[in-house]
């Protein structure tokens, strides 16, 4: 059974930056794909940005030059760091990974983004 764990979360003004990290309990090595989401009550979950295991990446349109995506395979973890953050990013931050060989889906237990006035 694959755990990961999203860290990181916390208040933050507009403006400002947060860095969440995910923890894998196994090599990340053995997932194609990591990635982060985040879902409001309002909105559906949506994908935010992903990074392969070759270390390509993709970001929603939204975030794109803001937020940056990284794997580091030495700690099994996979990082994502946000700057000029919007108040409508207030949202629950989910860590996902495919594993490469089965193709089955693992999700983290999400990390809450909070904005301060």
């Amino acid at each position: 059974q694959v755990r990961l764990v999203e860290s990181g979360g916390g208040l933050v003004q507009p403006g400002g930056s947060l860095r969440l990290s995910c923890a894998a309990s196994r090599n990340i090595f053995a997932f194609a794909t990591m990635s982060w989401y985040r879902q409001t009550p309002r909105k559906d979950r949506e994908l935010v940005a992903a990074v392969t295991i070759g270390g390509a990446t993709n970001y929603a349109d939204s975030v794109r030059r803001r937020f940056t995506i990284s794997r580091d395979n030495a700690k099994n973890t996979v990082n994502l760091q946000m700057n000029s953050l919007k108040p409508e990013e207030q949202a629950v931050y989910y860590c996902y990974a495919k594993e490469a060989y089965s193709g089955m889906d693992y999700w983290g237990q999400g990390t809450q983004v909070t904005g301060s006035s």
